[in-house]
């Protein structure tokens, strides 16, 4: 059987000699209890990190999924990137721009 007294911060326990007391001070219970603190907040930081987490990663869009083709609202022309290269290289710009 152990009887705790916090207000003196006194553990005691019978022992095979007689009471065993086991003291702390203040300044160790202070200690331990901004410690206690901090472990807990950075817990709940934690948790609520992780469900944000979670919720983002729901809501990001599928790169993978194909939706359909990109069609131009209005019409277009082709515009070679070289104009003296012979590569096949071309650029879509509207019909309404003009060449330059």
């Amino acid at each position: 059987m152990v009887v705790p007294n916090y207000t003196y911060l006194k553990l005691k326990m019978l022992g095979p000699n007689g009471v065993i007391m086991v003291e702390s001070m203040y300044e160790h219970a202070y200690d331990y209890d901004i410690e206690c603190i901090e472990y807990t907040e950075a817990l709940v930081e934690a948790e609520t990190l992780i469900v944000d987490l979670n919720w983002l990663g729901s809501e990001a869009p599928d790169f993978k999924r194909r939706v359909g083709t990109f069609e131009p609202m209005e019409a277009i022309k082709l515009v070679p990137v070289d104009p003296i290269g012979s590569n096949d290289q071309a650029l879509r710009i509207s019909a309404i721009l003009d060449s330059k």
